[in-house]
């Protein structure tokens, strides 16, 4: 009898889960047009990324760090901010470390 009412809140999160994708497609391709002048916009101002962290300069824009920021104490200096540990390097900075002392 528990069963039942599992599979049936499982299947219930499921067809919630179904409905709100679809409304999440259907607003986009209503938005069209608002999200293309937004990023007229974006690109107009030359904004930058969102602000995820308020802690240290490069968790709070990823995008805009350089490789040494985050050792900018010292080279082999610990990571004392949280964030620091949960967010990866950004793709165009991956790698160049290793590539830049060969």
């Amino acid at each position: 009898m528990r069963y039942k009412i599992f599979i049936g809140a499982i299947l219930s999160e499921m067809l919630l889960l179904l409905a709100l994708y679809a409304f999440g497609q259907i607003s986009i391709d209503n938005r069209k047009d608002e999200i293309l002048s937004k990023k007229a916009l974006v690109k107009k101002l030359m904004l930058t990324d969102l602000a995820i962290w308020t802690e240290a300069r490069y968790t709070r824009h990823p995008s805009q760090a350089d490789i040494f920021t985050p050792f900018q104490d010292f080279p082999s200096s610990i990571e004392h901010f949280p964030a620091g540990s949960i967010i990866a390097p950004p793709e165009n900075i991956k790698g160049s470390a290793t590539t830049e002392f060969k």
